[in-house]
């Protein structure tokens, strides 16, 4: 008698530890600062990037092919960043079932677009994360391969699940390009991720592709280096040095 009481409080203990078990994740808080995102440099060779490590502020697990198809809005804002010119207010929503964290995608978004090389650097807009339930000029999506490229074919581009896209208030962003660049892209992950969110918010102010001005030289932010660097050098950034950084327009 007494070994079988032991065993029913055993399955009991079970019992009572799975149900703790949360299923769903927990409310999104507010992002922390843009210093949870370490920029990248303005793109010197590099290994081949590597999948993330949770230094990277996302989970390192492969990317889940078809997501669900609904986005977490991320809590909270960012400070205005930029010194002149209209405001741009943008939100940013994460694929939910992804695996990814919304507040560190949320913190990377930040940190590129108010760092001084990025299109503020024009003096001639501004920036700002707002709540999901404010109004917003843009928003930038983390979506799986399957959801971003059903949601760029609804404004006539087709990606094969491949590419990031751009359509009007809408920046949306690859999962499997976020997590793993592109072959032979000779950078770190980190500067792939601000080139991306780069070229397409350069997209959302109405910049247009750009070409590899020569070999060795840094890729213009809008050229579209996923699909190669075509002899340039990996670069996340449309101002170096201060100065706005192109290439000839792609016709």
């Amino acid at each position: 008698m007494a070994l079988a009481a032991l065993l029913v409080a055993g399955v009991a203990t079970l019992v009572l530890v799975r149900s703790a078990t949360p299923t769903v994740p927990g409310t999104v808080a507010p992002t922390g600062g843009a210093g949870a995102y370490s920029g990248p440099g303005t793109g010197a060779h590099g290994p081949v990037p590597e999948p993330p490590s949770e230094t990277d502020g996302q989970r390192s697990d492969a990317p889940v092919e078809r997501g669900s198809g609904r986005f977490v809005a991320v809590a909270g804002g960012s400070p205005v960043a930029g010194t002149g010119g209209p405001l741009h207010r943008y939100r940013v929503g994460v694929e939910a079932g992804t695996g990814q964290d919304p507040t560190a995608f949320a913190a990377a978004v930040d940190a590129t677009l108010s760092d001084p090389r990025s299109w503020i650097a024009s003096g001639e807009l501004r920036v700002q994360r707002v709540a999901g339930a404010e109004a917003a000029d843009f928003t930038v999506y983390l979506a799986t391969s399957f959801t971003s490229e059903r949601m760029c074919a609804e404004g006539g581009l087709h990606t094969a699940g491949y590419t990031s896209c751009r359509l009007p208030g809408k920046v949306i962003i690859n999962l499997d390009r976020w997590l793993t660049a592109v072959p032979d892209y000779a950078a770190p992950l980190a500067v792939y991720r601000a080139y991306v969110i780069n070229h397409e918010v350069g997209h959302e102010f109405g910049e247009l592709h750009e070409a590899c001005p020569g070999p060795g030289r840094p890729a213009p932010v809008m050229q579209q280096q996923t699909y190669g660097l075509t002899g340039c050098v990996a670069n996340a950034w449309p101002y170096l040095d201060g100065r706005r950084y192109a290439g000839d327009l792609v016709p």
